[in-house]
């Protein structure tokens, strides 16, 4: 073995990252990382969660996962803020102004159903992290300013709607995004215990067809001038 062979043992002078092999695309390798960390921590929670665990599930290291998100609480919040990251990357290309607002409002209440479902483990993040009274949230100010996207979109289609005389005055948009991500939370969040109490199946088609019309509806008559 050479002495630059031996080296490669090390970290490199360069970057001060280790030198596993696999550092070519770092992107990649942080992306697979958070991928395969985003289930661990939804399926077994912060504290089931083991970096070890994670690291054998990977394409890299456990050491170049401390390398980049320095301990476990890091690594959770770096998954945090991809989950949330996802959901409000999709709500700014939703192209909501070229809908009449109750449309729009509609859309979006729609896609934010269609959404959690489709992602359950976002669902089971925000109820790991609301165990943990959203201590690691406090850590992130990417999260915060992720969140402000969605109460600005919501804020243009209702100000449309009330400027139309569509939607009724008084209505706090954070109230409004705060009932959106309720009803459409709970067919995630409560699905398997209401499911085996009430003996239906709120995974099957028509049962998720049913409910997201049921909670479009919900959100739009809420907000909907009544007819004089």
């Amino acid at each position: 073995m050479t002495a630059a062979q031996g080296s490669g043992r090390g970290r490199t002078k360069s970057t001060g990252a280790p030198a596993t092999g696999r550092t070519h695309d770092p992107e990649g390798v942080k992306r697979n990382i958070l991928e395969v960390a985003t289930r661990e921590f939804a399926a077994k929670g912060y504290s089931g969660a083991r970096v070890d665990e994670i690291a054998a599930k990977t394409a890299t290291s456990k050491r170049m996962i401390y390398y980049y998100f320095r301990d476990k609480e890091g690594l959770f919040v770096a998954v945090l803020e991809e989950a949330y990251s996802g959901i409000r990357r999709i709500e700014r290309d939703l192209d909501l102004g070229d809908l009449p607002p109750a449309d729009a409002l509609r859309r979006l209440t729609e896609f934010t159903f269609d959404y959690q479902n489709a992602h359950p483990d976002f669902v089971r993040l925000v109820m790991v992290e609301n165990i943990h009274d959203g201590e690691h949230l406090e850590r992130s100010e990417r999260i915060q300013s992720l969140n402000v996207s969605v109460i600005d979109v919501l804020e243009a289609v209702y100000r449309r709607g009330v400027a139309d005389g569509v939607f009724r005055a008084g209505i706090e948009t954070l109230d409004l995004h705060m009932t959106i991500s309720a009803l459409s939370f709970f067919n995630v969040a409560n699905r398997a215990t209401f499911s085996k109490i009430f003996k239906c199946d709120m995974r099957s088609d028509e049962s998720l067809a049913k409910r997201r019309s049921q909670v479009a509806e919900t959100v739009v008559r809420y907000v909907r001038k009544a007819a004089l």
